[in-house]
C-alpha cells in the first residue's frame, strides 16, 4: 500500500455507528451522576486506591495541576474532598490508566490496523512506555533509543536548507519550563515557526485585547466573580468543558449576581447545578443558573451587541445620561465618538432580527444592562472560531467600555481558556509573531541574535508542509491532525514531510498519519514523579487569570523509560546544537535553574523560584485589570466591527463544530453526550425539527455532509440525524469527525484561526 493510500485509510475516524439511543437533555448538571461518572472512569482507568490518591492531589497547593482546562483555583481555599469536577477526574484517569501502549502493542498492530480503530479507542489502549520509529515504507512502529532518536532528529534538521523548513508545534498543556526552553531551542536553530494550539482557539481574543485593553489575556480575577452585578456568558458550555466554572457561578449567584448565558444551544450546566461536593446541594434542590438565556443563531453576536449599544445609548440620551459611564469614558477611552457616528447607520429591528433572538428577549437583556454596573464578559471558542472572531471579541469590548467595566472589582473581560497551560505557553515565547522586546532580552541573557522575522502560524504551516516549504514536524504534545481544521488536507500536509515526531503521553492518530519517518517521543503525564539527579523537580503553570503557581506530580512514572519535556528538549537541544552557548544539562538538572532564566528574560517574573512556592502561586501584572492600557493610544479603544455575512441558499445551513460531554479537545473519554441526551454515537448532526421536515429527513437517518468553500468540495459521510432544540438554518457536529468539513483556507480575519463555528454546509441523505 502506498502512503497516499495509507493516509486516505488512516486521517479520519472510521464511519461506523456504535448504536445511537437519545433521551430528553438533561435540566441539571453535577450531583450524584457527576460523582457515578467520576468513580466509574477512576476505577475503570487506575483502581480505586490509587485512583482516589491521585484525585485528593489534583489542583491543591502541594499537589499537581489538573492536566484539563485552565480555570483558576481559589487563592486562599482548596476544597479538602477534592478540587476537581467531573470531567478532570476523566482527565487524571485517563492520565494515569495502568494500560500500556508499549513495544509490544505495536509489533501486533500495523499502522493500517490502528488507522481503523476509533480516536476512543485509541487513546483507551494506555500510555506509551518507550520511544519508537516508524522507518520509511514500514507499517509497524519499532523500539528506538532516546540517543537514537535525537541524533535522528538533529540530522533531518541540519540537512535543511534553512531553519525555516521545520515547524515546532506546542500543545496548550505544556509547562512553562517546557516551554521556555523550547522556544529558546527554535530560536537558537534559527526559525519563528512556532504555531501553538492558541492558533486555534483563542488567538483571536489575544488580538481582539491587545488592540482594544491592551493585553491579550482577561482581566478578571476569580473573587471578581463573587462582586460582580451581572455575568454575560456567550459561545461557551462550561458543564463539559470546564465544570468547575459552575462552583463559581453558583456562588456568584447566591452573592447576588444575574446571569445572562447567549449561545444557540440550552447547554445544562447553564441551567441548573447541584454542587457534587455539597450534601446539602445533593439533597435539596438544585441552583438555577441562567436567568435569561438568548438563543442566539450560530455567529449573530455582533448583530446583537450592537442592538444593545444603540438601546443602552438611546436610553442614556432619555435618562439625561444616567446609563453609560460618561467619567470612565471621558478619562479612559478612545474613540466613542466615532462609535457614535457609526451605529447611527444601523436600526434596532435589522440587528435584532439578524442576531436571531426574539424582541422581548433582547429588552430584558437591555433592562439587566442599564441596571447594572460590575458587568464580566465570559466567551469561548463559540465566539473566537469564526471568520469576523476578532470583530466578536472587539464588540465584546465596546459593550464594557461604555458601562465603565473593565479595571475595577467585579468587572471585565474573561476568555476562558481551554487547555491547562496554553496562556502559560504564550506567556514563555511559543507564539509565531515574537516582540522585539522578548527577543532583545533573549539576545541580552543568552548571548546569540535570535531570529527576528515572524514565523508560520498553524494554518500557514500546514500549507508549508503540504506545498514542500517545510519538512521536519515536531509537536511538543497534542494530536496536531485531529485538532486542525481540512482533516484530510492536513494528513496530506504531515505525510509529504520527510520527518514528523510527536512528544506525547498516549496514543492517538497524528501518529498514524505520518512523514516518511516517524518518532514517537514518551513523555511523563502531569500526574507523574518527575526526579532529575535524583531531586523530585516540579513544574508550573498559568491559569486563566493569570496565576502562576507550582504543579508537582506524585505517581510513579507509567515506564522507566518515560522522560520529562524538559529533559527531552534539553537532550535535543545537546544533539542539535550542543552545550554552548546554553548549558542544558545545567538548565534541566534543577528546574529552579531554568525559572532563572525565565526571571531574567521575562518581566513579571521576579523572585520566581520564591514567589511560586507562596501557597497558590503569584499573580501576573495585568494592566487592563488595573485600569492601565497599554495601547498604541494610551486608552482603551472603541472599535467599529462588521455584522457577520453568511448569505444561506435555501437547503443551506451554518454548522459549528462542538464537543461532547464525554472528550475533551481531541481526547474521546466515552461516547455518552449525557447533558444533551445522546449516548454511545458520535457521527450526529444535531438539527431543528422544521428543518428536518423542510430537508426531508426524519430522526436517525443517514446523511452525508458537504461544504463547499472556494470551489472546493469536501465530504463528511454518515452521520446520523439528532433533532433538537437549536436555531432554523443551524445545525451541530462533534469536533473532530467534521473537522473534514472546515476549510484549511476559511478562517478569521486577523488572528487566522480556523472557522470552525461558521461552516456553510448542505445535508444529503446517503
Amino acid at each position: 500500500m502506498s502512503k497516499e493510500e495509507q493516509s486516505a485509510e488512516n486521517f479520519q475516524t472510521p464511519t461506523e455507528f456504535t448504536g445511537l439511543k437519545t433521551s430528553k437533555p438533561k435540566d441539571t448538571a453535577g450531583g450524584l451522576p457527576a460523582i457515578v461518572s467520576s468513580i466509574k472512569h477512576i476505577i475503570g482507568e487506575v483502581g480505586l486506591k490509587q485512583g482516589t490518591k491521585s484525585m485528593l492531589s489534583v489542583n491543591q497547593m502541594n499537589g499537581y495541576d489538573c492536566p484539563g482546562c485552565a480555570w483558576p483555583d481559589p487563592d486562599h481555599e482548596r476544597s479538602g474532598l477534592g478540587e476537581f469536577c467531573e470531567n478532570g477526574a476523566k482527565a487524571v484517569a485517563e492520565e494515569a490508566t495502568t494500560r500500556k501502549v508499549d513495544p509490544a502493542f505495536f509489533k501486533k498492530y500495523t499502522i493500517d490496523q490502528l488507522g481503523s480503530k476509533s480516536d476512543y479507542w485509541l487513546g483507551k489502549s494506555g500510555r506509551l512506555t518507550h520511544p519508537m520509529v516508524l522507518k520509511p515504507g514500514q507499517q509497524h512502529y519499532e523500539p528506538i533509543s532516546w540517543p537514537d532518536a535525537f541524533q535522528l532528529i538533529a540530522h533531518s534538521l541540519n540537512k535543511l536548507n534553512t531553519p525555516d523548513e521545520a515547524v515546532f508545534y506546542t500543545s496548550g498543556r505544556t509547562s512553562n519550563e517546557a516551554a521556555f526552553l523550547y522556544q529558546l531551542l527554535v530560536r537558537k536553530f534559527g526559525t519563528n515557526n512556532l504555531p501553538d494550539c492558541s492558533n486555534m482557539c483563542h488567538e483571536s481574543s489575544g488580538v481582539a485585547l491587545s488592540e482594544t485593553v491592551g493585553i491579550g489575556k482577561g482581566s478578571v480575577k476569580l473573587d471578581d466573580f463573587y462582586k460582580a452585578d451581572l455575568i454575560i456568558i456567550s459561545g461557551q458550555n462550561p458543564g463539559t468543558n470546564h465544570p468547575r466554572m459552575l462552583t463559581a457561578l453558583q456562588k456568584a449567584k447566591k452573592e447576588g449576581a444575574k446571569i445572562v448565558t447567549i449561545n444557540p444551544l440550552r447547554e445544562t450546566g447553564l441551567v441548573k447545578f447541584k454542587h457534587p461536593q455539597h450534601l446539602t446541594d445533593m439533597l435539596g434542590s438544585a441552583t438555577a443558573i441562567t436567568d435569561l438565556f438568548l438563543p442566539i443563531k450560530i455567529n449573530g453576536d455582533v448583530a446583537l451587541i450592537k442592538a444593545m449599544l444603540k438601546l443602552l445609548i438611546e436610553a442614556d440620551q432619555k435618562s439625561g445620561g444616567k446609563i453609560l459611564d460618561h467619567e470612565f469614558i471621558k478619562a479612559n477611552t478612545h474613540g466613542f465618538e466615532t462609535l457614535l457616528d457609526d451605529l447611527k447607520s444601523y436600526d434596532v429591528p435589522s440587528l435584532i432580527k439578524q442576531s436571531g433572538v426574539p424582541e422581548d428577549k433582547v429588552m430584558e437583556a437591555v433592562t439587566l444592562l442599564k441596571e447594572k454596573k460590575n458587568i464580566i464578559f465570559c466567551w469561548a471558542m463559540g465566539l473566537t472560531q469564526h471568520k469576523n472572531a476578532v470583530d466578536n471579541i472587539r464588540e465584546i469590548v465596546n459593550l464594557l467600555l461604555i458601562k465603565g467595566s473593565i479595571g475595577k472589582p467585579g468587572a471585565g473581560t474573561c476568555p476562558v481558556r481551554g487547555h491547562s497551560n496554553v496562556q502559560g505557553d504564550r506567556t514563555m515565547g511559543i507564539w509565531e509573531k515574537p516582540k522585539k522586546a522578548f527577543l532583545d532580552n533573549l539576545q541580552k541573557v543568552f548571548g546569540f541574535d535570535p531570529p527576528r522575522e515572524h514565523g508560520m502560524d498553524t494554518v500557514e504551516a500546514i500549507g508549508a508542509m503540504a506545498g514542500g516549504g517545510a519538512k521536519v514536524f515536531i509537536g511538543l504534545g497534542g494530536n496536531f491532525l485531529s485538532a486542525s481544521p481540512d482533516t484530510a488536507y492536513t494528513a496530506k500536509a504531515l505525510q509529504n514531510c520527510d520527518l514528523t515526531v510527536q512528544v506525547s503521553t498516549k496514543l492517538n492518530r497524528s501518529h498514524l498519519v505520518t512523514g516518511k519517518t516517524a518518532l514517537i517521543l514518551p513523555c511523563l503525564g502531569r500526574t507523574e514523579r518527575d526526579r532529575q539527579n535524583g531531586v523530585t523537580q516540579f513544574v508550573t503553570v498559568e491559569n486563566s487569570t493569570g496565576v502562576v503557581h507550582q504543579s508537582t506530580g506524585n505517581k510513579p512514572p507509567a515506564s522507566p523509560d518515560l522522560l520529562s519535556e524538559p529533559k527531552i528538549v534539553a537532550e535535543l537541544g545537546k544533539a542539535l546544537i550542543g552545550n554552548s552557548p546554553i548549558d542544558w544539562d545545567q538548565m534541566v538538572e534543577n528546574y529552579d535553574n531554568i525559572r532563572d532564566y525565565i526571571e531574567k528574560v521575562i518581566p513579571g517574573f521576579e523572585d520566581y523560584n520564591v514567589r511560586v512556592r507562596n501557597p497558590g502561586g503569584f499573580y501576573l501584572p495585568n494592566g487592563a485589570r488595573e485600569g492601565v492600557f497599554k495601547t498604541i493610544t494610551g486608552k482603551a479603544n472603541f472599535t467599529i466591527n462588521r455584522l457577520a455575512s453568511h448569505d444561506l441558499k435555501a437547503g443551506e445551513f451554518i454548522m459549528m463544530t462542538i464537543r461532547s460531554h464525554d472528550q475533551f479537545n481531541t481526547t474521546i473519554y466515552g461516547l455518552n453526550d449525557r447533558y444533551r441526551g445522546i449516548y454511545n454515537e458520535r457521527r450526529v448532526i444535531l438539527m431543528n425539527p422544521d428543518d428536518m421536515r423542510d430537508t426531508g429527513v426524519v430522526a436517525n437517518d443517514v446523511v452525508n455532509i458537504k461544504s463547499c468553500f472556494n470551489n472546493v468540495e469536501r465530504v463528511a459521510e454518515q452521520f446520523l440525524v439528532v433533532p433538537y432544540e437549536i436555531p432554523p438554518q443551524c445545525v451541530a457536529t462533534y469536533f473532530p469527525e467534521a473537522n473534514v468539513l472546515v476549510p484549511v483556507d476559511n478562517f478569521a480575519d486577523h488572528s487566522h484561526t480556523p472557522a470552525s463555528k461558521s461552516i456553510i454546509v448542505t445535508i444529503h441523505k446517503a
